[in-house]
């Protein structure tokens, strides 16, 4: 037996009673000292507490202080606060909600949201975001989310207490040619103006007030010219689509179609159509590329709906201009009341979203993208009739038909061929200018008339058979409506644009540019 191992016995049993006792003890304080205390409410905490209080200033105050430290990260609370408050609560958290949202959407990767942020924020009239907007105007790196930012931060401190802060952020805005600052800088003025006697600090304001609104109602005139002259371009451009296929058939054939308008319509609705089809039966993501294909498709459909009116009406007709006429306002009667009752009296085209949204190209001018879209297709439609017509053996043969039909045909030309094929083409630009159209405006039955007696306008003041002619007629009515709009109504300014074109041939009848040759038939 080892000797040593009572000894280590009564030491372990020793170190076991000297734990117990200490546990004893540690157990005793504890209970004595009571649970452990929890560490005291931050300040966000408490204010978000004091939010549904009765007490309004107390209320006031939680609000300041989330304003002023709060972030991002305050907002699912604030939401369910708000979900479970009352209407007094739930309207002492708006403010909140909007100012930290707006804040946090100032760093957003999406211009557009950083764009509107930063004018929801200009709006909201609070001052405590003026830092956020000029730390963020520092940083960005868009030009017009830029200018929204330093608009509003100026917008803000335009209603501060101190004179010489309004100066300053009056005369930037002037700088800035800032219209959404007209109504403040008038009511500023006014403001500054009231009263019999006025402080130096006032007429200062005052005049700085004035000077701005100067500057901003100067840019505003120029702005808006640029604006209206777009529009009239834009005009233009679906009036010189419309008018090329009537002046090529009215110059081949003499034949004053009355039912062009109704083409248009066609390949309105034909782009309608394939809209319709690509939503029901193909993939959401290829949803944006059935204007593309709507695009060819209006012109074949208009073009297919030409030549089988060329060969059951017009074809008979030839030689007689008031029997064509009437025909083709029947025509186009039927058709109307045709397209009322399968589609009804409206339908929509959604634009696709690459030609959503436009270009700010300067201080107050903003172009649309469809707009600009179609004016594209429309000098895109210009050099393509320019080619076929003047670089190519169809084109010489179509110019032989329009200056000497009888000639072109003891030449063997195929003259019934040529105006049949003709006519199809005239047909197809109205249906292509109808797809554009539906990129502005809705479709409805009634559409061509809107456009059918500016188009013969175009193609009688051009020159019959002109592309010069029509290029140029249509840029000047088209123009001239959106210039004579605003003063005279859109009625009164089209009556107006009918006398003055009454006008103008009685001293040019044959119109713009005429046909020259040996031998034009009359």
């Amino acid at each position: 037996m080892n000797p040593k191992a009572p000894n280590a016995a009564r030491h372990a049993l020793w170190v076991l009673c000297c734990g117990a006792l200490s546990l004893g003890a540690t157990s005793t304080v504890m209970a004595a000292e009571g649970p452990a205390a929890a560490p005291p409410p931050s300040a966000i905490e408490r204010a978000l507490a004091d939010l549904s209080s009765q007490d309004q200033a107390l209320q006031e105050a939680a609000v300041a202080l989330l304003i002023e430290r709060g972030d991002a990260s305050l907002l699912p609370s604030l939401e369910e606060l708000r979900s479970n408050a009352d209407r007094s609560v739930r309207l002492a958290i708006k403010p909140v909600i909007d100012l930290l949202k707006n804040r946090a959407h100032l760093t957003s990767e999406d211009a557009n949201t950083r764009r509107s942020a930063a004018t929801d924020l200009g709006m909201l009239g609070k001052p405590v975001a003026i830092p956020w907007l000029e730390q963020a105007a520092a940083r960005e790196p868009n030009r017009w989310v830029r200018y929204t930012m330093e608009e509003a931060a100026q917008l803000l401190k335009l209603a501060a207490d101190d004179p010489a802060t309004k100066i300053a952020a009056a005369t930037k805005l002037g700088e800035l040619r800032s219209q959404n600052a007209l109504p403040m800088l008038k009511e500023l003025l006014s403001g500054s103006l009231a009263g019999s006697e006025q402080s130096d600090q006032q007429k200062a304001v005052a005049r700085a007030a004035s000077g701005a609104i100067e500057r901003i109602e100067v840019w505003a005139s120029w702005s808006g010219a640029i604006e209206t002259i777009f529009r009239g371009i834009s005009l233009s451009s679906i009036l010189l689509m419309m008018s090329l296929g009537l002046a090529i058939v009215f110059g081949l054939m003499g034949v004053i179609n009355m039912a062009h308008g109704e083409l248009m319509m066609v390949g309105a609705y034909a782009t309608f159509v394939t809209q319709e089809w690509f939503r029901a039966y193909l993939p959401t993501d290829l949803f944006d590329y059935y204007f593309l294909a709507s695009m060819p498709l209006s012109f074949l459909v208009a073009a297919l709906f030409g030549l089988f009116l060329e060969a059951t009406v017009i074809r008979f007709l030839y030689g007689r201009p008031l029997e064509t006429l009437l025909a083709t306002w029947g025509v186009s009667l039927i058709m109307i009341q045709a397209a009322r009752v399968y589609f009804g009296d409206l339908t929509s085209v959604a634009a696709p979203s690459w030609l959503s949204g436009g270009a700010q190209v300067m201080v107050g001018v903003y172009l649309p993208y469809n707009r600009l879209f179609i004016i594209a297709l429309s000098a895109l439609c210009v050099v393509g009739i320019y080619l076929l017509l003047f670089r190519s053996g169809v084109g010489l043969r179509v110019r032989a038909v329009m200056q000497n039909r009888d000639m072109g045909a003891c030449l063997g030309i195929p003259t019934r061929k040529v105006d049949a094929y003709t006519f199809a083409f005239g047909s197809g630009l109205a249906g292509l200018a109808g797809c554009a159209l539906t990129l502005i405006g809705n479709v409805e039955p009634g559409l061509g008339q809107n456009y059918i007696v500016d188009s013969f306008m175009v193609v009688v003041t051009g020159g019959v058979g002109k592309l010069a002619g029509t290029i140029v007629a249509s840029l000047g009515i088209g123009g001239l409506n959106k210039l004579l709009e605003p003063s005279f109504g859109a009625v009164y300014g089209k009556v107006l644009i009918l006398v003055l074109v009454i006008l103008f041939l009685q001293r040019r009848p044959s119109g713009l540019f005429t046909i020259k040759g040996r031998y034009v038939e009359s």
